[in-house]
């Protein structure tokens, strides 16, 4: 009998990231914060349920936290879209961070979408520009901003609510401007080099936080899915220390970090070219 071929370690990665067992956001939301209320609606066209978000409390200070969530049963994953945000799921997140910044309250989100919903509605609605303005306004709050990738981090989709002072990733999880079936679709015609593109992407946890893309990178075992409480408690740790390192810093200068943190992407600063 022949031998197939290990999974190379980005590929496993990204199993791992998609298991259907794994924590998702309300799930974090149970565990990690309490007095979770949830905010509907952008004022403009509807509710979108694949973006999640609302007021709570984080070891007792008031945030306003902001996610994606996919769902499970048949039922939840359609009431959620499977994660993938419509342009009024950008627009809710951009009235609630707007919320944040008038009351001076920290934002704290957190990524698990293949990507934004790619339908005709979404497009003629503005998907591309509901993002595009949520990465501006991300870009200018005053307020600490933390992102934590949770799962699965896709393209526009998961930049969406991506933009931010510091960025976590739990050990699994994938960040990545496409996904690997997508990119070998791209570059070889053929969905089947996916594992070949999962290499060619960097989208792996070690490899962003080297180039520094993320800040923090949260241990997980061999996958949330087998230990989630323990992974649980260890994001709150890192989620309170990077929060108190922010909320140290005048807003100004965590403006003018979060600019320069921004700016130095595509750089050789990062070690790209290397």
């Amino acid at each position: 009998m022949k031998n197939k071929t290990a999974p190379s370690k980005a590929w496993a990665t990204v199993q791992i990231a998609r298991h259907p067992e794994r924590p998702q956001f309300l799930d974090y939301v149970g565990e990690i914060f309490t007095e979770f209320d949830a905010l509907h609606g952008d004022r403009l066209f509807g509710d979108d349920g694949a973006m999640v978000g609302g007021l709570a409390r984080f070891d007792g200070q008031p945030v306003m936290i902001v996610g994606q969530h996919r769902g499970r049963s048949t039922r939840e994953k359609l009431q959620h879209n499977f994660g993938m945000s419509n342009p009024e799921g950008y627009r809710k997140s951009q009235r609630l961070l707007d919320m944040a910044e008038r009351f001076n309250i920290p934002v704290l989100t957190f990524i698990d979408t293949m990507g934004a919903y790619p339908g005709v509605g979404a497009e003629e609605r503005g998907q591309a520009e509901a993002i595009a303005t949520s990465l501006a306004q991300l870009s200018n709050l005053k307020v600490p901003v933390i992102a934590t990738v949770l799962g699965e981090g896709g393209s526009g989709g998961a930049l969406g609510i991506g933009v931010a002072d510091r960025v976590v990733m739990l050990s699994h999880s994938i960040y990545s401007v496409i996904s690997p079936e997508g990119c070998a679709s791209i570059l070889w015609k053929t969905a089947e080099k996916a594992e070949q593109a999962s290499e060619a992407l960097a989208l792996t946890a070690e490899k962003l936080k080297k180039i520094g893309i993320v800040e923090y990178v949260v241990d997980e075992g061999e996958g949330a899915h087998l230990n989630p409480e323990q992974v649980m408690q260890s994001l709150k740790s890192v989620l309170k220390q990077a929060l108190e390192e922010l909320q140290a810093m005048d807003a100004n200068e965590r403006c003018e970090a979060r600019y320069q943190r921004l700016m130095k992407f595509g750089s050789n600063n990062l070690g790209l070219t290397s």
